[in-house]
């Protein structure tokens, strides 16, 4: 495992997988939200497709994304382990409101130093309503890219509740190569 994605729909857990599994295996972590909102009013990093690429090509990383559709293919292709925290709404719902709420509330900065608002929890684009939204459509997106010839290689790692992901991950930390990967 030394090139690694973590996937999953908001609020699964993925950066948070991703920083534990970086910090074992002592890989580069890079978190794909920072690198592509860079600015104030969520603006998108101009260089954000050349700059996954060179972070691509290298020969170690691990990212918290399933990718932005200008990236996605080219993390996939260089991928060589996919994590996929397949969890169910009412395990995600749960988690990016708690996120989302506190953030808002204690007006935390995110990445290129905006705040989730109290008038962004309206807007489709609002993580809250994202993940409720596009559960479906990520898990079957997910899901085909899973069994796509062009990224057979890959090895999956599909976890379908938290506590598979836990164990997974205190088994790996025990050095007993528990289950995949």
């Amino acid at each position: 495992m030394r090139r690694v994605l973590v996937v999953g729909i908001s609020g699964a857990g993925k950066s948070t997988l991703a920083r534990t599994l970086a910090g074992e295996l002592a890989l580069p972590y890079y978190e794909m939200d920072a690198l592509h909102f860079t600015g104030p009013g969520w603006a998108v990093d101009q260089d954000f497709a050349s700059r996954v690429a060179g972070i691509a090509a290298s020969p170690a990383w691990i990212f918290d994304s399933f990718g932005y559709p200008e990236v996605r293919d080219l993390l996939w292709e260089h991928a060589d382990t996919v994590i996929w925290l397949d969890y169910p709404r009412r395990v995600v719902m749960p988690r990016v409101l708690r996120r989302s709420l506190r953030r808002t509330v204690r007006r935390e900065r995110v990445f290129g130093g905006n705040r989730e608002t109290l008038a962004g929890w309206f807007r489709r684009d609002h993580p809250a309503w994202w993940a409720w939204s596009q559960h479906g459509a990520r898990r079957t997106d997910i899901g085909g890219r899973t069994t796509d010839p062009r990224f057979a290689p890959l090895r999956v790692v599909r976890f379908g509740a938290p506590g598979e992901a836990d164990r997974w991950l205190r088994e790996r930390g025990r050095g007993e190569g528990a289950g995949p990967g």
